[in-house]
Order: structure tokens, then sequence, then C-alpha cells
């Protein structure tokens, strides 16, 4: 499995924001204008755990080109795990309950703690691939491109991207109250030609997520009329 968060020495972006190495600097300022703008609190949050990272340091992925920064790292948000943590703690404490189960508790003491062991190697099984699940199914936007990452397993996923020339129409919709509460839902990526439609989905700070997605797109298309014009 590919790990998406180690960058190779010449991809490795510089701690300063402005000197970053890109091939499109007035996009870079622009996606950097635009997150000050929404908030300024927000250039440079972030950790490997974060749900919403902007301008990532020392992150790469398979197909990023050099000087292709990354302008948001996302993930779904921290409240979509909540079912299966919630399932997982249960899991956890099923053992305490064992005397209750009428056939485990005639079991000698020696199959019960056997039984013990399966079931939390089972239980942190779970545990791990959920969170694995979790963590390495991401979105990215970078100064050229948006990239979906969808994890399924540990011998599967599956990866698509599109250019932001070849984006079409983006649109959002939040997620019931808890959407609106804590400020996350879909962001719906429509492309042009064969490409697939993109989504990202329960990702925080919708809204802000398409400003800059829209800006970086304007100063795409600003950059290829002055392109044509030469």
């Amino acid at each position: 499995m590919p790990d998406i968060f180690v960058a190779a020495n010449h991809q490795r972006q510089k701690k300063d924001l402005k000197k970053a190495p890109s091939k499109n600097p007035g996009r870079r300022e622009t996606a950097l204008a635009v997150i000050k703008k929404l908030d300024k609190n927000l250039v440079g949050i972030g950790n490997r755990l974060s749900t919403f990272v902007t301008f990532p340091d020392g992150l790469a992925f398979e197909t990023q080109q050099k000087e292709e920064p990354i302008v948001l790292l996302l993930r779904p948000h921290w409240l979509t795990n909540v079912n299966w943590l919630f399932l997982a703690l249960l899991m956890i404490l099923a053992p305490l309950f064992l005397t209750l189960v009428p056939l485990l508790a005639y079991l000698p003491s020696n199959f019960q703690l056997i039984f013990i062991v399966l079931w939390y190697l089972f239980s942190f099984s779970f545990i791990f691939e959920k969170f694995l699940g979790w963590f390495f199914d991401i979105y990215l936007i970078t100064d050229e491109r948006v990239v979906d990452v969808d994890f399924y397993s540990l011998t599967f996923k599956q990866i698509a991207d599109a250019g932001l020339q070849k984006i079409q129409d983006i649109t959002y919709r939040t997620r019931g109250v808890l959407g609106s509460i804590f400020d996350y839902g879909d962001i719906l990526i429509q492309t042009a030609g064969e490409q697939p439609n993109i989504e990202f989905k329960a990702v925080p700070r919708p809204a802000a997520v398409v400003k800059i997605l829209n800006e970086l797109i304007t100063q795409e298309e600003q950059e290829m009329l002055e392109g044509r014009a030469r």
C-alpha cells in the first residue's frame, strides 16, 4: 500500500507557504488569499489526523507531479466515526457480561479465556480496519486538480481525479441537523467528458472548500485566456 503521507525529496514542500514550489504561483497565491479571507487561522492548520488541513507540509500522493502543491487535504468529519466507535465500545465491554450467557458460563475457564482472547482479537481487527478506512479515505485539492482516494481495504483502493479545467459545476449539501451544527456536508463535482463525477463525502467546512475551489478554477480560466491572447 503506498504511503500518501511520505513525500519524495523533490516533492517535499517548504514550510514557508508563499515560497512552496508550484508551476502555477498565481493559483497558489489565489488559494492562500481566499483561505486568509475566509479565516486567517485556517492557514497552515491541521495535523496528520485532522479532517481539514490547508497546505499540508511534506505530504504526497502517487500521481502527484513535481511542483504540484496540495492546497487542501480533507477527510470525512470525525462525527462519521461515532456509529462504529459506539459499536467498538460495546464489543470491548461484551466479555464483562460473559457470566450472563448461560452456555458460556458453564464452560471451563480455559475455554472462556480462549473465547475472550479471540473476541478481543476480532474486536481490535474491526477497530483497526475502520480507522484505516477513515484515515486513508481522503480528498485532495491541488493547484491543478481534485483527487478522490477511496480506501476499501489494505489490498484495494480506488483513485479518481479531474483537472480544474474539466470541472463544470460544483454543488454541496449539508447533512441534517448535525451537519448544520458541526458544519460538514457532501460536495459534488461534475466534470466534462468521460471523466466520472467526484464526490467529497461528509467533509468539514463545505462552503469554504467550494469557495476555494471556485477561485482556483477562475484563476485557471484567466491563465488560459491570457495564454491564448499571447
